[in-house]
């Protein structure tokens, strides 16, 4: 019913999930991240306890392809799942179940890997991992939406459109991005229209306030309007 790309960016070690789908909110269930752990995207015939439980597997230090293995042994459904995961350091790997409907398919690279099911045909991921890897010199959170929408520009998910999601971790616990759009006529659209507005201030305000590196933060209020407003040239730069 989904496609989704699980990514990490080498430039700054950040992960990354996008994901879109005729499903209503697909960035409830599908899309798991944890902060210098790894990723998981569960879908097909969604088993979501293949999220915490991956994650968990992961931060034990058991490989991509343990942590599937793992997984899909312990659940009767397994033939219907689908499932893709990946290390902090980009490893992959991923489980299509042999009762998904078709087209469903996965593939896996070097610090990136898509998988989907219920598809227009297998054009839609191999058109989502060569965008994702031609358009290198975007910023990381656009270059996965670029992705997406190459995917769906080639068919996506074969009974329409409805909902989309973009995560993306970085060092703190909590995301630097999280994106939903859980029911629109043209979810990805939307979804480039959001990360559009999270650079008009909210991108450069949450880098001032405190993290693991900086427990305090800018609590000067002129000097976050000043860090605004440098991010923001540079964006216009770029």
């Amino acid at each position: 019913m989904t496609w989704s790309i699980i990514a990490r960016d080498t430039k700054t070690g950040r992960l990354g999930i996008a994901a879109a789908s005729r499903f209503f909110a697909v960035g409830v269930r599908l899309p798991f991240i944890a902060s210098g752990v790894g990723a998981v995207a569960t879908q097909a015939l969604v088993n979501s306890l293949y999220g915490p439980k991956g994650l968990e597997l992961l931060h034990a230090k058991h490989s991509p392809t343990d942590v599937v293995r793992l997984l899909i042994a312990a659940d009767e459904g397994r033939d219907h799942r689908q499932v893709h995961v990946m290390d902090n350091s980009g490893q992959v790997a991923a489980h299509t179940g042999s009762a998904c409907v078709d087209w469903c398919g996965h593939l896996t690279g070097e610090a990136w890997s898509s998988a989907g099911n219920f598809l227009a045909g297998s054009a839609v991921l191999e058109d989502t991992v060569e965008a994702y890897l031609e358009n290198s010199a975007l910023p990381f959170a656009r270059r996965l939406i670029a992705a997406m929408q190459a995917g769906e520009a080639a068919g996506g998910d074969k009974r329409g459109k409805q909902s989309a999601v973009l995560k993306i971790y970085g060092e703190e616990a909590w995301p630097d991005l999280d994106l939903r759009v859980d029911d629109h006529v043209d979810p990805l659209t939307e979804l480039e229209r959001l990360e559009a507005v999270s650079r008009e201030r909210f991108v450069y305000f949450t880098r001032c306030l405190p993290g693991r590196e900086d427990p305090v933060g800018l609590i000067d209020r002129d000097a976050i309007e000043k860090r605004i407003a440098a991010g923001r040239a540079a964006e216009t730069l770029s």
